[in-house]
């Protein structure tokens, strides 16, 4: 009953909404700090850093690395 009244509030499922949102918590550190790649993965709710770098490359198309030096590249112009 919660997933389905989530999903029909915020248009997309509790787990999907959650992963965004835990991206978008990632992408950020990755693109502002100079954090670790465990630290990140903590601080987006991962306990496994394997774990969390497959989900960011599935999300963003790219691994966390290649994703932090990308987005410094740009920031640097």
């Amino acid at each position: 009953a919660f997933a389905r009244r989530f999903t029909a509030v915020v248009g997309e499922p509790p787990l999907s909404y959650l992963t965004t949102w835990r991206m978008a918590i990632a992408a950020r550190m990755l693109r502002e700090t100079g954090a670790s790649l465990s630290d990140v993965a903590e601080n987006a709710g991962y306990t496994s850093e394997f774990a969390f770098a497959k989900a960011f490359k599935r999300h963003f198309g790219a691994p966390p690395g290649a994703y932090r030096r990308e987005r410094r590249a740009v920031s640097a112009l």
